[in-house]
């Protein structure tokens, strides 16, 4: 009889069990962010979208890798197709461009012209290029999200072996070639150079740079036509040239290779985005590391890299929308943008978040340091067009490589370029 009362007490509490409904907190929007940040700097960006899911308990952001940035730019472009896009995603200006032109996107500055905690202030202490290089036809269509500089690192160690002092790395080109040569040696004395200077990566930001430190421009003020195949131009692909073909003090490192030689002390310098940090970190340093400026020329001038965010429309759910917004305000607010600096090495958004401890102590334990944030006071940006994308891969494939590769002129790749992209132009103005 006992055994027959316990069961009957069992069954009645499975049947209560049964009967009451499981809570569900139908208040929780839940946003889709696309994204390709992949080692060090996805764990990061994990860390920090975590974080936010625990302090916002009615929104959770869903952050989905989609690899590099070659496969999210085709995923989101087909994504549009089908009307299946996410709800926020990264993007570079050119993608943009064409988002803006189809109508999917929803202009940042609507949502900050409704938000009543964020105004003036808030505005005035986003950098001003982050601000200039998401405007679009006068309009704030995107927001700064995960933006470089291209950075100089170099080996203390090497520098103070050959009698040179390891807290004043070279500022100018000049001062660089001159580096570069004395540091380029044959160690062992057999013949064979077992130290360069630095290393070449075929790269269109750093051809970029070199340009504008030049004085030359990429494009004319309303981006429709090339002004890159100058003279100019021309200097700004000899950098690469005198390095490799004249001085021989460098070599051509394709992908991460010149990163790999610069930990294993290779070469006295390699030049990389701020970002490149963050891996080297996690491999390993061996010697005393100094992080500065680029060099520079007749001009400092440093472009940006790396993406903004958007917000895609949503007709048939707004909160959607205003829940992305959310996020986006609070990733790049003081805080969260230093933690985000502090951990990647990207630059923060905010001017405020040069007053965070973890900044500040980065700067006062290597004051160098301090002259690649600055470099974001004179920085300026890519241009804003849907071509250029395109363009950056045709002057890294079809210019610089055969350049320094001596099967083309200078003078002819870049002109080969500049019709290029002037035929790109013309087509979508038809």
């Amino acid at each position: 009889m006992k055994k027959i009362a316990l069961l009957l007490i069992l069954l009645s509490l499975i049947i209560l069990g049964c009967g009451k409904k499981e809570v569900v907190n139908t208040d929780v929007t839940e946003i889709l962010f696309w994204q390709a940040m992949g080692g060090p700097l996805g764990d990061a960006l994990a860390e920090l979208v975590n974080e936010f899911n625990d302090t916002h308990p009615n929104i959770h952001v869903k952050s989905v890798n989609m690899g590099n940035y070659t496969a999210l730019s085709q995923k989101l472009m087909a994504s549009i197709q089908t009307g299946n896009q996410p709800d926020v995603a990264q993007a570079y200006e050119a993608w943009i461009a064409n988002m803006l032109e189809g109508d999917v996107i929803v202009p940042i500055e609507d949502f900050i012209n409704e938000d009543p905690n964020f105004g003036q202030e808030e505005m005035d202490d986003i950098f001003p290029v982050f601000i200039n290089s998401n405007k679009m036809g006068g309009k704030l269509v995107s927001f700064p999200f995960n933006k470089s500089v291209r950075v100089q690192y170099y080996n203390k160690d090497i520098l103070f072996q050959n009698d040179m002092d390891p807290n004043k790395p070279p500022k100018t080109w000049e001062e660089f070639r001159t580096y570069c040569q004395k540091l380029t040696q044959d160690k062992d004395g057999d013949g064979t150079i077992d130290q360069y200077g630095t290393t070449v990566k075929i790269s269109a930001w750093q051809f970029e740079n070199l340009l504008l430190q030049a004085g030359g421009k990429i494009m004319n003020e309303d981006n429709t036509k090339p002004l890159f195949n100058s003279k100019e131009g021309v200097q700004a692909l000899e950098f690469f040239t005198n390095i490799l073909n004249k001085d021989k003090t460098g070599y051509l490192s394709p992908g991460y290779e010149g990163q790999k030689d610069f930990t294993a002390q290779k070469v006295a310098f390699y030049e990389d985005s701020s970002v490149s940090m963050a891996f080297m970190l996690r491999t390993g340093i061996n010697f005393n590391m100094g992080i500065s400026a680029i060099p520079i020329n007749k001009t400092k001038t440093n472009i940006i890299s790396g993406t903004n965010v958007v917000i895609f429309k949503n007709e048939e759910d707004r909160k959607k929308e205003k829940a992305a917004w959310e996020f986006v305000k609070w990733f790049t607010d003081t805080k969260q943008t230093a933690r985000w600096s502090e951990l990647t090495y990207y630059m923060p958004v905010r001017k405020s978040a040069m007053e965070v401890e973890a900044l500040k102590n980065r700067i006062a334990g290597n004051p160098e340091i301090a002259s690649v944030y600055d470099q974001l006071n004179y920085a300026t940006f890519e241009p804003q067009i849907s071509e250029w994308f395109e363009t950056r891969k045709y002057l890294e494939e079809h210019v610089i490589e055969k350049v320094v590769r001596e099967m083309l002129t200078a003078e002819e790749a870049l002109e080969n370029a500049a019709k290029m992209i002037e035929k790109k132009i013309a087509k979508r103005e038809e």
